[in-house]
C-alpha cells in the first residue's frame, strides 16, 4: 500500500502540531473548534510526555536486541487524545532504536486504504502501528491503545451507565495517568 500526503518521524510530527497549534488549525479538512481545541489539549499532552517518558530496563534491553531493521507505520492524527497518550512513547521507542526501527507517522485521514485494512473492532480508531520488516513483510500491529484502555471504551460503549462521553474520557485520562506508561511497554516487550 502506498502512503499517501503527509509522512512524518516522530520528531517533525511534534513540530508539524506545533505549526497548526499556532495557526489555531488542525490535521484534515474539519476545522471546527473542537478539533482545534484538542490538537492544542494535545500539544500539552505530547510535551509533557516527551519531558518525563523513561522507558524501562526491559523493554530497552528487548529494543536492543532486535534483529534487523523494522519499518512502523503509525496511524495518527493531531486531534487524537489516544495518540496524545501513545504516540509519543512509540516515538521514543523508535528513537532509542534508531538504528532498527525506522518510525514514520502518517495520517489516518489521508490514508483511508490503511485505515480499512488495520480497524481496531471495526473503528477507525488511532493510533495504529504495524510494523514491517524491510522486505515489506507485515511483523505486528498494535493499537488504538493499551488492552485495558481499550476495555474500558468498550464496556463504556456497551453499557454507559449514564456516564456521558465526557464522563468516559476522564476516567480514560485518569487511568492513562494512573498507568504511567507502564502498560504500553509491556505490551510492546511482548510484541517484540
Amino acid at each position: 500500500m502506498k502512503v499517501k500526503g503527509h509522512q512524518f518521524n516522530y520528531n517533525e510530527y511534534t513540530v508539524w502540531i506545533k505549526e497548526l497549534v499556532a495557526e489555531r488549525k488542525t490535521s484534515g479538512e474539519s476545522q471546527s473548534e473542537a478539533l482545534i481545541g484538542f490538537t492544542v489539549l494535545n500539544q500539552k499532552r505530547m510535551q509533557r510526555l516527551d519531558k518525563t517518558i523513561e522507558l524501562n530496563h526491559a523493554l530497552k534491553e528487548k529494543l536492543s536486541r532486535l534483529i534487523g531493521k523494522q519499518v512502523w507505520y503509525v496511524l495518527a492524527e493531531p486531534w487524537c487524545g489516544d495518540c496524545a497518550q501513545n504516540v509519543p512513547v512509540i516515538g521514543k521507542m523508535a528513537a532509542y532504536a534508531e538504528d532498527k526501527i525506522d518510525l514514520r507517522i502518517i495520517l489516518r485521514d489521508e490514508n483511508p486504504e490503511w485505515m480499512e485494512k488495520y480497524h481496531t473492532n471495526g473503528s477507525k480508531s488511532v493510533p495504529k502501528l504495524i510494523a514491517f520488516n524491510t522486505d515489506g513483510n507485515e511483523l505486528f500491529t498494535w493499537g488504538a491503545r493499551p488492552k485495558e484502555a481499550q476495555e474500558l471504551l468498550l464496556s463504556w460503549k456497551k453499557n454507559p451507565n449514564g456516564r456521558t462521553w465526557d464522563d468516559f474520557e476522564k476516567e480514560l485520562y485518569t487511568w492513562y495517568a494512573k498507568d504511567k506508561i507502564q502498560t504500553i511497554q509491556n505490551e510492546f516487550y511482548e510484541l517484540l
